[in-house]
């Protein structure tokens, strides 16, 4: 990995919070250090670029932050989860999810940005993710929690408002709906029967719009 994924990181001021995620579960009692977590979430992008998910530590982590491992169980309960929302939140200004007037292009924008994203840099510390979460239940647990939850919720919210707005049917199965946009990509990306590409992004929205318009 290059610096892409650490440099993008420290240009958010935040971490971006959702409903969907676990550590709003924590906000009882004493307030987390904002700047703490976001000297963390930097850190960790660092030395995923530098070292990849597997060889990455907590330990590490937290010297490169300032702080100690303490504080970072406060707010993650293990590496994975830390790693996978430092990941998650370097990449989200490459993948945000259009609300436009055309369905169409929104959905085309989206899949072509995710593809996008997974060819890049960034996309070797994705599959490291997807390759570990197969035998690790804890970094599959981080996965669905940290990566999968959020940004499937975030989706939903673009995909209720086309529903408000009249460009995609109401009797629709949403989970169903994201199932069948990103499925092929990530059945792509995971059996790598054939290389993933923009084109081939732009197809699954295309055959994915039969079904999804009023």
């Amino acid at each position: 990995m290059g610096p892409g994924l650490a440099s993008k990181m420290k240009t958010n001021s935040a971490p971006a919070r959702t409903a969907a995620e676990p550590r709003d579960k924590k906000s009882c009692g004493r307030p987390l250090d904002e700047d703490a977590s976001r000297r963390i979430l930097n850190a960790a992008v660092e030395l995923l670029d530098e070292q990849g998910f597997h060889q990455a530590t907590c330990e590490a982590i937290a010297q490169r932050a300032g702080v100690s491992k303490a504080t970072i169980y406060r707010r993650w309960p293990d590496k994975a989860s830390l790693l996978i929302e430092a990941f998650r939140e370097s990449v989200a200004p490459q993948i945000p999810f259009s609300d436009t007037n055309s369905l169409r292009d929104d959905l085309q924008q989206q899949l072509r940005d995710f593809t996008r994203m997974l060819m890049g840099q960034p996309g070797r510390v994705f599959r490291s993710f997807v390759a570990a979460a197969q035998n690790d239940p804890q970094v599959a647990d981080a996965f669905r929690a940290y990566w999968i939850k959020p940004r499937r919720a975030q989706a939903k919210k673009v995909l209720i408002r086309k529903q408000e707005k009249g460009q995609l049917r109401t009797d629709l199965d949403l989970d169903a709906v994201l199932d069948t946009l990103y499925g092929p990509i990530y059945f792509r990306l995971l059996r790598d029967h054939a290389p993933l590409s923009l084109k081939y992004a732009e197809t699954i929205a295309d055959i994915a719009l039969d079904g999804l318009r009023p």
